[in-house]
C-alpha cells in the first residue's frame, strides 16, 4: 500500500507582514504565495499597473515605502520587495 507523504512548502507557510505590508495585506500571517496575490488584487484594484508596459507597477502611496521607495517597479522585482517585508 502506498504511503501518502505530505509536505510543507516553504511558500505555503504562513508569514507574518510587517506594518509596512500589512497596509496592503492585512497583519494576519498568511503564506507567501497568498501574500503575492493579495498585493497583485491591490494592483488591479487601485489601476497601478502601467496601461503601455504592463511589466511596470507605479506605486502608490502604500506600495512606495514597500518598493523601498521606487516610484516604478517591474512585476519580476515584486516578490524581491514583498520578501523583505515578511518574517
Amino acid at each position: 500500500m502506498p504511503t501518502t507523504k505530505k509536505t510543507t512548502s516553504t511558500f505555503m507557510k504562513p508569514m507574518q507582514p510587517d506594518t509596512v505590508l500589512a497596509e496592503v495585506v492585512g497583519c494576519k500571517p498568511i503564506p507567501r504565495t497568498q501574500v503575492v496575490k493579495k498585493v497583485w488584487d491591490y494592483i488591479k484594484k487601485n489601476k497601478l499597473q502601467d496601461t503601455k508596459n504592463r511589466r511596470n507597477i507605479k506605486a502608490d502611496d502604500k506600495l512606495k515605502p514597500l518598493f523601498g521607495g521606487k516610484t516604478v517597479v517591474t512585476m519580476f522585482e515584486l516578490t524581491k520587495h514583498v520578501n523583505k517585508h515578511l518574517n
